[in-house]
């Protein structure tokens, strides 16, 4: 059976990919949408459905996978459990006194809520109603920190454990763990970059108000005091990269052993959780789970009926055929990419990605854990780039603004501070791929 559709190469694939894109623009759920795209590839080439959703439900038994669940009850948890607070409590003791300091603490919250719920929305729900009415106090404009705030959630999908890169690592069959500390780099080049460009920002800003210094002996007090009420917050992220990363438990054992200690932090440490919120964050959560699943179903159905129409190898030629060059073929990717960030999420963004780029990046020579990187920082920043952004959306409703108010600052970041981190991710691998090599030599010479 050829790949082409009535005699045009790729077209088949090409009205999949417009039926289930089309779908979700006009609001129709994830899944269904999916199954939108799936549905017309099935009868256009002729496979009976009795035959694919066993092999994809078979492939659903995966470890790896279990760990999905267990991340985005985390994050729910982590909101209303009062651990999200103490960490930007923490942030703001450590930065919040010198220039923009305030502007920095959402960015260091956004990678610390990162170390933890591991998405960008996540991020955006679990700081919006925390860290924007307190910067709009401090004299910074309501649009700018939400905009800031949204470039700043990436970090969600880039600092480990991230949800998106679970899903990369199930899809592609490649160490979670080692995608894991792909993420490290480009997510500190990120901090450091977006903490730059907010100081240029707002340093000469006469409304925004500095809070008064107070010597290095007090504010190492402020940091202890902070540091104190924060402990047990701050042991979310030691338990889950200490114990992943110390050989201690897999991913999937790290998040069910978090779940448990951030419930346990909330109702008998903090005490902001109550017995009857348990039962109302479990519902919410495993709808989003739900959603989830049901979108990886059907992208292992998509992944195996391109394969066995041979599209992977057809997508290779056809790009070979455009441009031998490594580098042309990268950024052409690398656009492909922020284009489907701007249409959908980090979730839908991954299902997609992966197994449609996958085989092109191993043809050019890229590593299975760069190309993680590179489709992090890539959708990252589709995420919260117009005409639809949903990442950017979602905090102008998280934060009460129009998009008109938070469009100017959130370009700024994007061109100044998100762009660079992509380029230098996807050309400079190792900024990606020194830790994975560096903590796991065996995996990374098996993959490479």
């Amino acid at each position: 059976m050829e790949s082409a559709l009535f005699g045009v190469p790729y077209l088949g694939l090409i009205i999949c990919l417009v039926i289930l894109i089309g779908l979700l623009i006009l609001g129709v759920p994830a899944p269904f949408a999916f199954m939108g795209g799936v549905v017309f590839l099935i009868y256009t080439f002729g496979f009976d459905p009795g035959a694919q959703l066993p092999v994809a439900f078979h492939k659903m038994k995966s470890l790896t996978l279990l760990s999905l669940p267990f991340f985005i009850m985390l994050g729910g948890f982590m909101t209303i459990g009062g651990i999200s607070e103490r960490l930007v409590a923490v942030a703001e003791a450590l930065v919040g006194r010198i220039t923009g300091g305030l502007g920095m603490v959402a960015i260091v919250s956004c990678a610390i809520v990162g170390a933890i719920a591991g998405t960008c929305s996540a991020a955006v729900a679990a700081l919006g109603g925390l860290i924007i009415p307190e910067m709009e106090k401090r004299g910074y404009t309501r649009g700018y920190a939400t905009g800031l705030l949204a470039v700043s959630s990436v970090l969600g999908q880039l600092i480990p454990p991230s949800v998106p890169m679970i899903l990369y690592g199930f899809i592609t069959m490649t160490s979670v763990t080692a995608c894991f500390l792909a993420g490290i780099g480009p997510a500190i080049l990120t901090i450091l970059v977006y903490c730059t460009v907010n100081y240029f920002m707002v340093r000469n800003n006469p409304n925004i108000t500095r809070m008064p210094a107070v010597g290095l002996k007090n504010q190492a007090r402020l940091v202890v005091k902070a540091t104190r009420r924060g402990f047990f917050a701050l042991t979310m992220p030691v338990i889950l990269l200490g114990g992943i990363y110390g050989g201690i438990f897999t991913p999937t054992e790290a998040a069910a052993v978090a779940l448990v200690v951030a419930i346990f932090i909330g109702l008998v440490v903090h005490r902001d959780l109550k017995v009857r919120d348990i039962g109302k964050v479990f519902a919410t959560q495993a709808t989003t789970t739900g959603v989830v699943v049901l979108m990886v179903i059907f992208v292992l159905i998509l992944s195996r009926i391109m394969t066995m129409q041979n599209i992977p190898q057809d997508m290779i030629r056809f790009v070979s055929g455009l441009t031998e060059n490594y580098y042309l073929t990268l950024l052409m990717v690398n656009v492909f990419l922020i284009v489907l960030g701007m249409i959908v999420d980090d979730f839908t963004g991954t299902l997609l990605a992966a197994p449609l780029l996958f085989p092109l990046m191993m043809h050019l020579g890229v590593h299975p854990v760069h190309f993680a990187a590179i489709l992090g920082v890539n959708l990252g920043l589709g995420n919260v780039t117009p005409p639809m952004a949903p990442i950017l959306y979602l905090a102008g409703r998280v934060g009460n603004v129009t998009i008109d108010e938070m469009i100017k600052p959130a370009l700024t970041f994007m061109v100044f501070g998100a762009v660079p981190v992509v380029l230098i991710t996807t050309f400079w691998a190792d900024l990606a791929l020194f830790l994975p090599r560096l903590l796991m030599p065996q995996v990374m010479g098996i993959a490479g």
